[in-house]
């Protein structure tokens, strides 16, 4: 079993036996691995979700920038959000979340590293990683949390792309629902003032999630970084909804 969740048998995306060690490595076989490249086209310059105008900002960032007094969308400086969550890659994060393919989070942790490349060069000068945290209990019932998990990978040595920024728990979920049971409108709001901060935090943040929908849980847990010291707060999802 413990083999099984570390090194599946089968390609996560088509089922196909993996044929050797790297492929294992990554729960995926060289078929599939191409077409799950980042796409680097222009990008919302706060939401990070791929621009179909030419304007600088998306028309959600936009039109929740136009009815937040103070004038900003979110907390947060900045997202990058990597995947579509549809076809493939869908699958490919409910094979890691809810299958036996804990091998598919080193693929994941590459991607992470590599999404770094997306922000422009002067934006990240020495930050550190931080994961967005799971909700009250979820570990002790479920043994593991998908971000926790990819968290202690960014943390370990670990073949693949070299990750040269440490690892910086300090966010706290008090209880709260889940967001993905509840509609866009209520997401917005069911995590305001839930996430603390435990310690001081160091002044440039990644904060990394798995998947950004409204973008309520970066924003929240970016309003608790700079409530503990952060200056900047960058965030990286995996997927965009």
């Amino acid at each position: 079993m413990i083999r099984e969740y570390l090194f599946p048998s089968g390609c996560a995306i088509c089922g196909r036996m993996l044929l050797d060690t790297e492929e294992a490595w990554y729960g995926l076989c060289r078929d599939c691995t191409p077409g799950l490249a980042i796409d680097r086209e222009t990008r919302c310059s706060l939401c990070g979700r791929p621009l179909i105008s030419e304007q600088d900002r998306c028309l959600p960032c936009r039109e929740r920038a136009a009815v937040n007094p103070e004038g900003s969308a979110y907390h947060f400086d900045r997202v990058i959000a990597l995947f579509p969550y549809t076809g493939d890659y869908r699958k490919l994060l409910g094979a890691y979340k809810f299958g036996t393919y804990r091998a598919i989070g080193n693929f994941f942790r590459e991607k992470l590293i590599e999404g770094l490349s997306l922000f422009p060069a002067h934006l990240l000068t020495n930050p550190v990683w931080t994961p967005a945290p799971p909700r009250p209990g979820k570990i002790k019932k479920t043994g593991w949390d998908q971000i926790e998990y990819l968290a202690r990978l960014l943390d370990s040595p670990c073949r693949g792309a070299r990750n040269t920024h440490p690892v910086y728990r300090c966010l706290k979920r008090l209880p709260s629902k889940s967001q993905k049971e509840l509609n866009r409108e209520n997401r917005k709001t069911n995590l305001l003032g839930r996430i603390r901060c435990t310690k001081k935090v160091p002044p440039e943040v990644i904060l990394f999630d798995d998947v950004f929908t409204t973008g309520s849980t970066m924003d929240a847990c970016a309003a608790a970084l700079k409530t503990g010291g952060a200056e900047k707060v960058y965030g990286l999802c995996l997927f965009y909804d």
